[in-house]
This record gives C-alpha cells, structure tokens and sequence, in this order.
C-alpha cells in the first residue's frame, strides 16, 4: 500500500541527494521516442577493470586539509550553528549531518575535481556539491516547516556564513 520514509539511519547511508526536475517537452519526445522506437544496441563503455581503475585515480585527487577543514565546518554548522555564528538556525534544525556528511563532500569533492580536469580539488568542487551532500541528512524542526523554509534554504545560509578556504591551496605541487 505504498512506499515508507527511510529512518534517518538509512538515510544518511545515501552519499547524496540529488533534485531532477522534470524533462523539457522536446527531451520528454526525445525520451519517448527511444523508448517506442526501434530497439538500441547496448555496449559497454567501460570494463570493470576500468571502473576500478577511475576510482582509485579519484582517491589520489589532493585534498588540500583547508579544505577538509571547510567541509568539516561546513556539516558542523548544520549540528552547533550557534558554535559556528549561525545562532538563528538552532531552532529550525533538530538534528544535524553526521561525519559520513563529510566523507560524502571530500569523496565528492575529488570525483568532481577530477571530472573537471584537475587532479586537486578546490572549495568550489565542495561548494558545487553541498546541498546535494547535506538535503537528505538534516531533520528539520517543525518550526522550519512552520516558517517555510527547506533545508536547502538553510544549507544556503550557512554557506554564506562559513568562509571559503583563505590560504592558497597547496596544489602546485600536486599539479602535475
């Protein structure tokens, strides 16, 4: 008889969230014309080999630890805001992100620094990520419900809050 919420347990084992929005009309016909027309030879792209491969050159992607810092910041504000000068969002949020959060934005961090060519990763990788990362793992008061505002709102106004990453990052060295 339907389908129920995850507990937030389950939930938080879930690397991100991501919001898709409906297709455009002409990607809605493109969509239905590949799945009535003829039938699509399929072929792998990748081997597993492979597959294995780009994840362990996305684990060498450098992290600088000011950014780690940073994400660390980042998923604290959303436990202690108060701690981390957000004191107006204690009341909209029952329960923060937990330290897997912040694994899911470094680990994040690196596939999407490598997807853009570079082999370190920049607070804009982190920033480009955390709403998807934080949406699902923060559990909101029924004052934030009252108030209207949703948990990218919040995630919004602390990342406005905590500052990037002020010292260069040391990646030059790793630049290669």
């Amino acid at each position: 008889e339907g389908t129920y919420p995850l507990p937030e347990a389950q939930v938080d084992r879930f690397m991100m969230k991501v919001l898709v929005d409906y297709p455009s009309e002409e990607e809605e016909f493109v969509i239905v014309e590949r799945v009535t027309g003829d039938p699509v030879t399929v072929s792998a792209i990748a081997s597993t080999t492979q597959l294995a491969e780009l994840q362990h050159e996305c684990r060498k992607v450098y992290v600088d630890p000011s950014l780690v810092q940073y994400a660390v910041k980042l998923v604290g504000a959303t436990r202690t805001p108060a701690k981390h000068g957000l004191p107006d969002l204690a009341k909209y949020i029952n329960f923060g992100a937990s330290p897997r959060a912040t694994i899911g934005l470094i680990e994040g961090a690196k596939a999407m620094a490598m997807l853009r060519g570079r082999n370190y990763a920049l607070p804009e990788d982190v920033i480009d990520l955390v709403s998807d990362v934080l949406r699902h793992r923060l559990v909101l008061s029924y004052e934030a419900l009252a108030d209207g505002l949703s948990a990218d709102q919040i995630i919004h106004k602390i990342v406005h809050k905590i500052p990037k990453p002020d010292k260069p990052m040391a990646h030059e060295r790793h630049n290669a």
